[in-house]
């Protein structure tokens, strides 16, 4: 099938399924497999694979987040109903202002997006961000999103994570340096993106029901907590950092030990689900059982956790699929060997080929990997700065244009309340603006050094 028949085809499955989800008003699970469906039928998958490429997409993406998102919506919700959330949100609110813990929290979530996944990082935060906003009587949009549009660009920027460091390998790029120039060029960009997310948030956005609902106590809950002292803000910061900290001595502490049985329990603890199943346990009898919930209290609340949950875990992992099939179809191969044929400049080719394709199949890993495996013989000569700002520029462009095709998107949309108009409005709007501010800065360091 033709270049342009394959970017036609996948112009029309974006088009579909937002006229799915915007004007049908039909369930965005639904939508993305209608979507993929169409592209798989449309393009060369031969009929027999078409089912098991959608299952496939759909089945690997929920590996590796269906746990991740279950134990941090329960976490969530036993912080929430101790009232510990609010309490930890009051204290700091009483001394830095609602302004202030914008900022304040926005930084949090730029030191913990280092050495944590995206996904992880964002899910670990949401109580903090339901909490804050329950306080300051504000949107949960007016937090969250500033925080996950940092947490984002230092996932795509930084080797602490794997299409950065997958970047230097392919372009034999010094990892060092494009740590420093990351962080260098992150530090100003994510002010620039805490700026123009306070003016998204000028705006007010229709949440959700589901969100709604998480940010008000029922009755019975308010007498409950008014019964009974919240637990501590210190208490509850430290169920926050406990994950974290786990997970930063799996990914860091591990790589300077022996072989043995401390390196097998830490890579055990350190990973991101057994670091929020450690997390959940100590939460649920530290906030909960010790101060006089029963078992069938935490059942219930961990349970009512689980239908929110679901909803994103479905969703995203429709998201994976529709990222599967627009692979599978050749979409992304199509485009970027298409800007590939245009001999641009390194640096912004390096941009707008990882921009493409981040947009064209959902994953910034796979846009910026897939988009240094192209350019490894056009690098060729270059100094090793050079080769670093190459890389970078790739990074920042595989920060842009995360939209329906991303499970990201749906992660961040989902827990923040945002319909997918607003979600395209504000994350999607936010996350290229970042990524450009990026690759700008790249592009003028590329002048002078």
């Amino acid at each position: 099938m033709s270049t342009a028949m394959l970017l036609t085809i996948a112009l029309l499955s974006v088009v579909l399924l937002l006229l799915l989800v915007i004007k049908a008003k039909i369930h965005p699970f639904v939508a993305l497999l209608v979507s993929s469906l169409f592209v798989a039928v449309c393009s060369d998958i031969p009929a027999e694979k078409v089912v098991s490429v959608i299952t496939t997409g759909l089945g690997s993406l929920l590996g590796g987040i269906t746990i991740i998102i279950a134990l941090g919506a329960m976490l969530g919700a036993v912080i929430e109903a101790s009232g510990g959330a609010d309490s930890l949100a009051k204290k700091l609110t009483a001394r830095l202002g609602v302004k202030r813990s914008v900022g304040a929290l926005t930084l949090v979530a730029f030191i913990l997006g280092l050495p944590v996944f995206f996904d992880v990082g964002f899910i670990i935060v949401v109580p903090l961000i339901y909490g804050f906003a329950k306080v300051a009587k504000v949107s949960p949009i007016k937090y969250g999103l500033p925080m996950a549009g940092v947490m984002l660009m230092v996932h795509v920027a930084i080797p602490t994570h794997p299409g950065a460091a997958a970047a230097a390998t392919l372009l034999n790029a010094d990892m060092g340096h494009l740590m420093l120039l990351g962080l260098a060029v992150c530090a100003p960009a994510g002010i620039f993106g805490y700026a123009v997310a306070r003016m998204m948030n000028r705006r007010n956005y229709h949440l959700s029901v589901e969100v709604l609902e998480q940010l008000q106590l029922t009755e019975s809950e308010e007498t409950t907590a008014s019964k009974t002292a919240p637990p501590s803000a210190t208490l509850i910061a430290g169920l926050i950092v406990l994950p974290i900290l786990l997970i930063l001595m799996g990914t860091l502490v591990t790589e300077n030990l022996q072989p043995g049985m401390l390196r097998n329990l830490l890579t055990i603890i350190g990973s991101p689900s057994i670091a929020l199943l450690i997390a959940l346990t100590l939460a649920a009898w530290l906030v909960g059982i010790r101060r006089g919930w029963t078992r069938e209290k935490l059942e219930e609340i961990t349970g009512r956790a689980i239908p929110g949950a679901a909803s994103v875990i479905l969703v995203s992992g429709a998201g994976g699929a529709f990222g599967k099939v627009l692979v599978e179809s050749g979409v992304g191969k199509a485009l970027a060997e298409t800007l590939h044929q245009l001999h641009l400049p390194l640096i912004p080719a390096a941009f707008i080929l990882s921009l493409a394709l981040r947009a064209s199949q959902g994953s910034a890993t796979v846009a910026i990997v897939t988009t240094c495996g192209l350019l490894v013989s056009a690098v060729s000569g270059l100094s090793d700065m050079q080769l670093v700002l190459v890389a970078l520029s790739a990074c920042f462009g595989g920060l842009g244009l995360s939209h329906v095709n991303d499970s990201g998107f749906w992660v961040v949309t989902r827990f923040l309340g945002l319909s997918v108009a607003d979600g395209l409005k504000t994350w999607t709007l936010l996350t290229t603006l970042i990524g450009a501010v990026g690759f700008i800065m790249v592009w003028a360091l590329s002048l002078v050094l």
